[in-house]
């Protein structure tokens, strides 16, 4: 093989994986782009307003549902905000993945039907600037995926407004 026979398979090779490198840069891009559509608030801006309120505002995703990633007890949670749920309801794989103990079986009701959930008492819930302790949830083997449903034992504690299709959740100086 001539050294020009050589170079042009270099070049050659060069050109393929600057194609494959281009491709996947947009196939990344992508699937950043369609994550951002489906959770715009992947980390909730943390703001405190000059008297001390904590405050983050959540934009809907394009189902119309307002996600956004949190923390239960220091662990990494995906919430969806349900305000058709009592209590914040966790799924339970991920229960167990943050080390959670399930304590007395309680029967309840769901656009399913009818199950049993464990009780739970969270040692703190966070969402962006806001967290509150000793928030009562439950764990409920029979939920699919990662979502965990923040329900009414924490919203209640929160003021909340809608408009836009941005949602503002305050938690006053106070509470």
């Amino acid at each position: 093989m001539t050294s020009s026979q050589s170079n042009n398979k270099i070049s050659r090779v060069m050109v393929s994986l600057a194609w494959v490198a281009l491709l996947m840069m947009i196939v990344l891009g992508f699937d950043r782009y369609l994550e951002q559509q489906a959770n715009p608030n992947l980390r909730p801006e943390a703001v405190f307003t000059e008297d001390g309120t904590a405050e983050v505002i959540l934009m809907q995703n394009r189902q119309g549902h307002y996600l956004a990633e949190g923390q239960i007890n220091n662990s990494r949670a995906l919430f969806v905000v349900d305000t058709g749920a009592t209590n914040i309801s966790i799924p339970g794989k991920l229960a167990n993945r943050m080390n959670l103990t399930a304590g007395s079986p309680q029967r309840t009701r769901t656009a399913n039907g009818d199950i049993t959930v464990y009780k739970v008492l969270l040692d703190s819930v966070k969402l962006g600037s806001i967290e509150l302790k000793n928030i009562p949830a439950h764990i409920n083997p029979s939920m699919e995926g990662e979502a965990v449903l923040l329900g009414m034992s924490f919203l209640k504690h929160l003021e909340m407004i809608q408009k836009n299709q941005l949602l503002t959740l305050r938690l006053e100086a106070s509470n």
